[in-house]
């Protein structure tokens, strides 16, 4: 998923902060979800639970905690009974990923949630909705909803009940969906009074704005900011240790095969200065033993 650095007033829906922040609301998540998905999915959404997902390191950034993915919960019956279908509904920024895979992945790992060790009724798994909503075209074809789902390439009749589905929501797309998923999707993705045009979207506008009048969602805002530029920082400095160390390797391989103690040994230099030293001895080496010699 991707992360924007707007200021807190112009966060829109289709940012992971925000419908995280709504969604886990206790007092209008409940509401706020049931009304996106029933418009999305056009139709009735019965009694829902919702799965808190987002988390953040209680102290320190350096623990990777965060998961910005709502999972809803609706039952048929009782909240204590498996629920009947569930929906992992994610809003993604980030282009340039492999998102048939990307979502195959969590997809399995939903799903592993529902089955326990030994148990072989797997009648009883939930129908799963993965929910995409994006602010790209993912396929290309100007559509505004993409559905999929397992079937018989032999059979075309032949029905797959795998009670599986991954849809992509795209807002801008001209083709398929209705006029309400499109007034949605638009209010998702651009979430200002003007774009609350009719009654879901109003709804669902009184929701935004008594999320964004709450100041702990704000300072909470404050500290996602810090913890994403720091995660942002440490992988700028993985990426360029792990440049320079392949930079040292490249020059060396000319005076032969490299021994994996000197290429572990180099891989476990945290120190970047240290590195940028070493690729000039490197550079200067006229053999392996002599870059090797002038090692601690």
């Amino acid at each position: 998923m991707g992360y924007t650095n707007k200021p807190f007033e112009e966060l829109d829906v289709l940012d992971n902060f925000l419908m995280n922040a709504i969604a886990t609301d206790e007092e209008v998540g409940e509401a706020f979800c049931r009304k996106v998905l029933s418009v999305l999915l056009q139709r009735t959404i019965g009694r829902i639970k919702i799965v808190a997902q987002y988390t953040l390191p209680a102290q320190t950034p350096r623990y990777r905690g965060i998961r910005m993915d709502v999972k809803i919960e609706e039952f048929y019956k009782t909240t204590d009974a498996p629920p009947a279908n569930v929906y992992d509904l994610e809003p993604h920024l980030q282009e340039n990923l492999d998102l048939p895979r990307h979502n195959r992945f969590y997809q399995a790992k939903a799903d592993s949630r529902y089955m326990r060790r030994g148990d072989d009724d797997f009648s009883r798994m939930p129908n799963l909705y993965v929910i995409t909503i994006l602010n790209f075209d993912p396929f290309g074809k100007d559509y505004m909803m993409y559905t999929f789902e397992n079937r018989c390439l032999e059979v075309d009749s032949l029905k797959y009940n795998d009670g599986l589905k991954f849809i992509y929501f795209y807002p801008d797309g001209a083709n398929g969906g209705s006029g309400e998923i499109k007034t949605m999707l638009q209010y998702l993705q651009h979430s200002t009074e003007e774009n609350a045009s009719d009654e879901s979207t109003k709804e669902l506008h009184n929701y935004v704005s008594k999320v964004k009048t709450m100041p702990e969602v704000r300072e909470e805002y404050m500290r996602f900011e810090e913890v994403i530029a720091f995660e942002r920082k440490e992988a700028a400095e993985k990426t360029a240790k792990a440049t320079k160390v392949q930079d040292i390797l490249e020059l060396l391989e000319d005076y032969g095969p490299i021994p994996s103690s000197l290429q572990k040994k180099l891989e476990a230099i945290d120190d970047i200065d240290l590195l940028k030293k070493y690729l000039k001895l490197a550079a200067r080496a006229d053999s392996l033993e002599a870059f090797e010699s002038q090692l601690p």
